[in-house]
């Protein structure tokens, strides 16, 4: 039996990417096709976690208008540790100035 001429079968590869709408790739090379025929994974994800409430900072936002005073706990909390850090010396070190940078160019 003789075989088939390689022209021959890449050119009925050809014609049966078309007809199934698939994409031609004689020489196998990895495209990622697969990956991207799948269904986004997003949306799902979005919907499975509920929506976030409302914080202290977002209602203080919504509502700067009205000058309404608000108390966030955890900001304030999160600020005495800061300040108690700081006072131990313990805190992050301080940014570089804008001055000691045009400084150190010159």
């Amino acid at each position: 039996m003789a075989a088939v001429p390689r022209a021959r079968l890449l050119n009925l590869m050809k014609v049966q990417c078309e007809i199934f709408s698939t994409t031609y790739n004689p020489d196998g090379i990895r495209m990622g096709n697969k990956i991207l025929r799948q269904r986004l994974k997003g949306p799902s994800l979005a919907k499975y976690y509920p929506p976030r409430g409302p914080t202290p900072s977002t209602l203080a936002k919504a509502f700067k208008s009205l000058e309404l005073e608000t108390i966030d706990e955890k900001e304030e909390d999160r600020l005495e540790h800061l300040a108690g850090v700081r006072s131990r010396g313990k805190g992050a070190p301080k940014k570089k100035g804008a001055n000691s940078a045009k400084a150190k160019k010159r």
